[in-house]
């Protein structure tokens, strides 16, 4: 299988290594935590650390079941520390372990144990693990390929004429890739399947329903799993557009679903949970603030949305919208939908006192569609960063009344 180097999150777990806290890393199934542990445990070693000095148990393995009973998995771990040493610990699908969060609160009080963690819900850390381990843990929150790491693993560089580096490419061949990400999707083992259309399609159903069954119907024990795949269907062919749950719950009755808001809501949060969905809640550009429970919900993958709805390869500028939520989320802070009277922002991104506005539309060549894009921006009064990103490459670069307009695949690439 290729492995692309997940650059930005190695680096994060060199920066936390052997600091006195957990490192947590959550994010959806096959979206490569295992990879990236495996990644930096092959560092480690090359930096020189002894490969006894390296417990690694993946919870997924049937060789490791009897290893999730709390109990036997601390004695394993607790007969292979180094006596004045540092011993790397790595428990990935932690979630596996019934009672795992008291395993992980002895090892966070030992000395010279450096411990590392995956799961692959976001409930992991709430409740009791949470109460335990505060101030004691830091999370990443890792999601599939980057458009650039796509690039890097599934484009040819072989050729002497390009760039190794995609941001270098010719605009025609940055263009290319970027259809071909947006069909493909971001998965890493996709990257073995692109010429297999047929497959790289099985795989992605396969990877849903295993999210579905194992990160919510048994979690939360639900008992219309066709239900909830509906409920499933709706988010990802809403994407980009506001969700009402109540709306949402109405509309599913007028089908024939016996359905009630709380039972609605509840899918949802589990939707949001599995991290196959991510909500992006209103926030009142005017006011500073968070506004009721009416959001946009933006799939973790485009991928999967062309496996679940049908003709969403021919929606654009709602790809481009997810694509751009992701690429921000990435980039650190909170990620808004801005409200303005009588109208939105796409996306507000509030890092401390930084905010930066954007708007995300497939092509503004049309006059009236350039107008309309700019017209929310004109709408707020203050003075942080607005940019507005199109596929379109005959503004890039511009800037019109104080709005950046730049080509969204560029700064996709390189972050103009």
């Amino acid at each position: 299988m290729k492995r692309v180097s997940r650059v930005e999150y190695l680096d994060w777990l060199h920066r936390w290594k052997d600091k006195e806290v957990i490192k947590v890393v959550s994010g959806v199934r096959r979206c490569g935590k295992s990879t990236l542990l495996s990644m930096f445990q092959d560092e480690l070693l090359e930096q020189g650390v002894g490969r006894e000095r390296l417990i690694s148990i993946n919870f997924e393995d049937v060789e490791n079941e009897a290893l999730t009973d709390y109990r036997a998995l601390h004695s394993h771990i607790i007969e292979r520390l180094s006596d004045g040493t540092t011993t790397y610990i790595f428990l990935d699908e932690v979630q596996h372990v019934e009672g795992f969060e008291k395993v992980l609160d002895s090892l966070s009080i030992r000395p010279y144990c450096d411990v590392y963690v995956t799961g692959s819900n976001a409930y992991m850390l709430s409740g009791e693990l949470a109460t335990l381990l505060t101030g004691r843990y830091v999370e990443l929150k890792m999601l599939p390929l980057s458009f650039k790491e796509f690039c890097l693993g599934a484009c040819d560089v072989g050729d002497d004429a390009k760039p190794t580096d995609p941001a270098q490419w010719e605009a025609g061949s940055k263009d290319a890739a970027f259809s071909r990400f947006l069909k493909a999707g971001s998965f890493p083992y996709l990257l073995e399947l692109l010429d297999d259309e047929k497959n790289a399609m099985e795989y992605l159903h396969d990877l849903y329903q295993s999210i579905l069954y194992k990160d919510i119907v048994a979690r939360m024990k639900v008992g219309d799993a066709a239900l909830l795949e509906r409920v499933g269907k709706t988010l990802a062919s809403g994407v980009g557009s506001l969700v009402s749950i109540n709306k949402m719950a109405n509309t599913l009755r007028s089908s024939g679903r016996p359905v009630d808001q709380k039972t609605v809501d509840k899918y949802v949060d589990g939707f949001v949970d599995s991290m196959l969905f991510y909500e992006a809640a209103r926030w009142d550009i005017k006011g500073r603030k968070l506004l009721s429970r009416i959001s946009k919900y933006y799939i973790v993958d485009t991928g999967l949305r062309r496996n679940l709805v049908e003709g969403s390869s021919n929606d654009l500028g709602h790809l481009l919208e997810n694509v751009v939520y992701l690429e921000l989320k990435r980039r650190g802070g909170a990620v808004h939908v801005g409200a303005v009277e009588d109208g939105e922002v796409d996306f507000v991104v509030v890092d401390g006192e930084r905010i930066q506005y954007y708007q995300v539309a497939a092509s503004v060549l049309d006059a009236k569609t350039l107008d309309r894009e700019l017209a929310a921006f004109r709408k707020i009064k203050d003075n942080h960063p607005k940019t507005l990103l199109v596929l379109d490459r005959v503004l890039a670069v511009a800037d019109i009344d104080g709005v950046k307009i730049a080509n969204a695949v560029d700064w996709l690439l390189d972050g103009i």
